[in-house]
């Protein structure tokens, strides 16, 4: 399957690396109390430095509207197959909203591997036809994708090329609701 010959870690050179690798590729189920309440969709698009808004160590439960799902490209998370890639879901708070006011969420190829287990298909191509123009909820691991910061609103306001409005995801994202 998925999974297999990769290790939580992923292919990294330093300590911290693999500690970041295994935060993105958890699988656990966030407990109630792991849940951040104050982390909503607007929150996340608030302007200004949010690099220590959040915690990692925290779950977080997110309403908007998905604007695409794609497969992310190989990383080193994932041992850099091809064939274990992320899956990026990109939300906002409405339809036609510009790059830098979108929130991108991740599924994971192990909690893809999970949900299968468990008769949930979350291949790219289910969750494009799924998801794709309704409203959402999603829930999940906080993560702060520091590789991202760069090209975040929130971290480098009106920079050329910014594609996202933060570094701030759910990653991974352990249960989809489609709202409406």
């Amino acid at each position: 399957m998925l999974a297999r010959n990769c290790p939580d870690a992923g292919i990294a050179l330093t300590a911290n690396a693999r500690h970041l690798h295994r935060l993105k590729n958890r699988i656990a189920i966030p407990h109630a109390a792991a849940f951040d309440s104050r982390v909503t969709l607007d929150a996340l698009l608030q302007p200004g430095d949010d690099s220590s808004r959040w915690s990692n160590d925290h779950a977080a439960r997110v309403q908007g509207q998905v604007i695409d799902v794609a497969y992310a490209r190989p990383e080193a998370t994932n041992c850099f197959n091809p064939c274990r890639r992320d899956i990026h879901i990109v939300i906002a708070n409405r339809n036609g909203a510009a790059k830098t006011e979108q929130v991108v969420v991740e599924v994971t190829p192990k909690v893809r591997e999970s949900a299968a287990q468990q008769g949930i298909d979350w291949s790219e191509q289910t969750l494009q036809a799924q998801l794709v123009g309704h409203w959402c909820e999603f829930e999940g691991w906080l993560y702060f994708d520091a590789g991202h910061a760069e090209e975040s609103e929130n971290i480098h306001p009106q920079r050329a090329g910014n594609w996202r409005a933060t570094a701030w995801e759910i990653h991974p994202v352990t249960k989809i609701t489609v709202i409406r």
